[in-house]
């Protein structure tokens, strides 16, 4: 099917992206003149910080040690802005369930599963965890003098159908995320940043890639090698295509094909990053990639272990407006005195405390008037203690995570690029009326679109 020429991708859009300020390579920069000032522990303590779990510390002590700028590795699939999942809460609750009534949950889900099918899978935008979370990671990372890899994932996401497979919107996609990090603050000095396209650096050396590829798929077994489906978002009893089966491989034989001496992913990632621990040993290789597995925030509501991508309320997300967030911090899981499981806490302690290291309540005097927390620690005593409600608590987390996404807004309504950016990841996920309604009274359509799939 024919595009528009808007929608063509340029070709400096495929360009592995270095974020750096002007300043030459030969000039040393302010924040390396910092680095060099932090001792060994200092630097320890600050990588070591953002991971919840660290494989292992010993190794990671021994790196700082002994290299001055060690590479860490992360990644991301660009997988669009959510569009279908709050298509099916609003158009799906209103039609869909009427015209079901009296036949049962199990055809009402059935439909949905179809749905979902035939436009390519609910897409979700960048979450508050991936944008601010990343970007305080990476941060962190650079100043204690670490060179971050950035693996804009395009080939993955085609493989694990995001976009519907189209490639040159999962193109679109990573460009616009990029644009998001940029705009939020990540780290833009000296050049320790960079983003990498999977398509273009694998076809650039592809003679070291396949053959690597090739070796991790030989050593493991099927099995194994399906328990990393978790890194996809898929479970051990999903039926994954061929393609899925390839990707935890090819997952795995990036950090090698990076150089990476740390792997600086979500805790969901954990089992290929422990992949490729053990192909270091079944290889007899001594220096095995570290593995720093971040927190992931649960959802804003009661029971969720992580944020649903089907349930937009579950999250905030980069590009929600300031009535947006309050609404949904508003709504939030949030009950007195208890601290574990508390999602507006999590936010508080891995989001609001890095990034401007204070927490503000602001409050009338018979509430017990204004107090600035100077450490999580501090908060939760006066939480536990009822000192400060829950009322007081939420308007607080609305106000600093609205200020954390000024800036992005910002950027995406006076920057031309990014603009242009947003509309057209925007014009991907339409879905036109009539579209619907030949879904709903002429399914025979849609098990055409199946079958072309298949």
């Amino acid at each position: 099917m024919a595009t528009d020429a808007p929608d063509q991708i340029p070709v400096e859009g495929l360009e592995s992206v270095s974020i750096s300020n002007s300043q030459s390579k030969e000039e040393p920069s302010s924040s390396s003149n910092e680095v060099n000032q932090l001792s060994l522990e200092e630097r320890y303590q600050i990588v070591r910080s953002v991971g919840e779990e660290c494989i292992q510390e010993d190794e990671l002590r021994n790196l700082l040690a002994k290299k001055p700028e060690p590479v860490c590795y992360d990644g991301f699939e660009p997988s669009g802005r959510m569009h279908i999942a709050q298509f099916h809460q609003a158009l799906f609750h209103l039609s869909i369930f009427k015209l079901v009534d009296g036949y049962g949950m199990y055809f009402c889900n059935m439909i949905m599963s179809l749905f979902d099918i035939a436009f390519g899978g609910p897409k979700s935008p960048l979450r508050i965890t991936q944008g601010v979370l990343k970007t305080i990671s990476v941060n962190k990372l650079t100043s204690a003098g670490c060179r971050v890899k950035i693996w804009i994932a395009d080939w993955f996401a085609q493989l694990n159908n995001k976009m519907g497979g189209d490639l040159k919107k999962i193109e679109t996609v990573g460009r616009y995320l990029i644009e998001i990090w940029k705009a939020v603050g990540m780290d833009q000095e000296g050049g320790k940043v960079e983003f990498l396209w999977s398509s273009k650096e694998i076809n650039a050396r592809a003679h070291e890639y396949w053959p690597l590829v090739m070796d991790i798929a030989r050593r493991n077994k099927l099995p194994r090698i399906i328990r990393c489906s978790q890194i996809m978002g898929r479970n051990e009893q999903d039926e994954l295509t061929a393609a899925q089966i390839l990707y935890p491989c090819m997952q795995c034989a990036d950090i090698f094909f990076l150089k990476a001496d740390i792997c600086q992913l979500g805790m969901d990632q954990r089992k290929v990053n422990v992949l490729a621990r053990e192909y270091c040993d079944d290889i007899k290789r001594k220096n095995k990639p570290i593995i720093l597995s971040h927190h992931m925030l649960p959802g804003l509501q009661q029971g969720q272990e992580k944020m649903s991508k089907s349930d937009p309320s579950s999250s905030i997300f980069m590009e929600d407006d300031e009535a947006e967030v309050n609404l949904k911090i508003k709504k939030a899981f949030c009950p007195p005195k208890i601290v574990e499981g508390n999602p507006c806490l999590e936010y508080i302690k891995y989001l609001v405390f890095p990034w401007f290291n204070e927490f503000i309540v602001e409050r009338s005097a018979n509430n017990g008037g204004d107090k600035v927390f100077k450490s999580f620690e501090e908060l939760v005593v006066d939480y536990e203690d009822e000192k400060l409600h829950p009322a007081d608590l939420k308007p607080a987390l609305s106000k600093a995570l609205n200020k954390i996404l000024e800036p992005v807004r910002e950027h995406f309504k006076k920057d031309s690029n990014a603009k242009e950016l947003l509309k057209r990841v925007k014009s991907h996920q339409v879905i036109d009326d009539d579209e619907v309604w030949r879904f709903l009274f002429f399914p025979f359509h849609f098990i055409h679109r199946l079958d072309k799939r298949v």
